[in-house]
């Protein structure tokens, strides 16, 4: 039977969207593939808290949290999340699409709804959130991205208001660098009595007046909401939260098997990433000068004639189309030192392959000229326009 997974491997090769695991190069000068936004994922006080925690703690949690994974650090970093969100409550979990997946998989429970649950959905919403939409069975609808006229219209013609219903959606779009119209569609899910899911998974560390998520810049409260961030990206670390109300989250802990079946996470990650979190607060003019280097990419890149997508966030996708020619130019680049990543479908819809370039604190001016100027030259030729 293994002649049926070689086919389909070579399927894929043959369209150009095989993947594979990156050589480490040693040669990268410039890399603009991390997520690690802000740097603290080297930080000399975020290691040091995760040295003492292994020191203190051990290196493992034992067990699930319900078991002998449960500590006081990690009720504490819990406590800490939920005062900065505006939450009651918040939960931990060991990464993104594990709490994705499984949370709002539990959510949609048709039993504990006492009704089959119709859900408002995304059409670029990240894969663990599809999964948890197979996983529960829900019917869902799709709308067009960040497109409030369109999510309006698919809750009338569908008759949000006649069963429970759910908008879910991402507050910072990682393969489109836009952000989402969150004010408009909290409006929209109050007048519609929505549930209201966010992925705030790139919002976490960069947005909001300290940083703590977009969701800080609207108050939720009048409406059934929950949101979900990580500490994978802006945080540097490993790992997710959910942060909700006192109920949602003891409905959590009783029903979502993701929380109870699954080991802690390691407390060297727990207090890694509550050290970043606390820092975050503090670093207003890196996130105000990432946002500055991210424009300027986006304007000579657009400058040279380039299909650039998104605005106001430091991801930066440049839409080339055909699989060869983006992982060609990806190729190109690294070259010269410079680590792009290149998306490919099924992440991206077909015909959309792009570089996706994450812009992160430690990038200057002279490093985006750099960059925008290399990719300049790999698009038109040394005689050529610019980037």
């Amino acid at each position: 039977m293994y002649q049926f997974y070689e086919e389909y491997c070579l399927a894929q090769a043959e369209k150009n969207r095989l993947r594979a695991l990156p050589q480490i190069d040693a040669t990268v000068v410039h890399d603009f593939s991390s997520n690690d936004y802000l740097g603290l994922s080297m930080h000399a006080d975020v290691i040091d808290a995760a040295a003492e925690a292994a020191r203190h703690w051990g290196v493992g949690s034992t067990g699930s949290r319900l078991l002998s994974g449960n500590n006081r650090l990690t009720e504490a970093f819990e406590a800490q999340i939920a005062q900065d969100k505006e939450t009651e409550a918040a939960l931990i979990f060991c990464s993104g699409y594990q709490a994705n997946m499984t949370v709002l998989a539990s959510l949609l429970h048709k039993r504990v709804l006492n009704a089959p649950p119709l859900v408002f959905f995304d059409r670029l919403n990240h894969s663990s959130l599809y999964n948890a939409l197979f996983l529960s069975g829900a019917e869902y609808v799709l709308f067009e991205h960040n497109d409030m006229d369109d999510l309006q219209c698919q809750l009338e013609k569908h008759g949000a208001a006649s069963r429970p219903a759910f908008i879910v959606a991402e507050t910072v779009h990682g393969m489109e660098g836009d952000l989402l119209p969150l004010a408009d569609m909290a409006a929209i899910a109050a007048d519609y009595n929505c549930f209201l899911y966010l992925d705030e998974a790139h919002a976490t560390g960069l947005y909001g007046p300290r940083g703590y998520g977009l969701s800080t810049t609207v108050d939720l409260s009048p409406i059934p909401h929950l949101v979900m961030g990580t500490f994978s990206k802006a945080i540097g670390g490993a790992g997710a939260y959910i942060a909700c109300t006192e109920g949602l989250k003891k409905f959590v802990l009783n029903r979502t098997a993701g929380f109870i079946y699954s080991t802690a996470p390691s407390p060297m990650s727990v207090a890694a990433a509550a050290r970043a979190w606390e820092m975050v607060g503090t670093l207003g003019e890196q996130r105000q000068r990432l946002f500055a280097t991210s424009s300027l990419l986006r304007q000579r890149l657009r400058e040279a004639g380039l299909t650039v997508l998104g605005d106001g966030t430091n991801l930066v996708p440049v839409c080339l189309g055909p699989e060869a020619e983006t992982l060609a130019l990806k190729s190109a680049l690294l070259d010269e030192g410079i680590l792009v990543s290149a998306i490919r479908p099924p992440t991206v819809p077909t015909g959309t392959s792009r570089l996706r370039i994450a812009v992160n604190a430690g990038h200057d001016d002279e490093t985006i000229v750099s960059l925008s100027d290399a990719i300049g030259r790999h698009m038109f030729g040394a005689s050529g326009r610019s980037a």
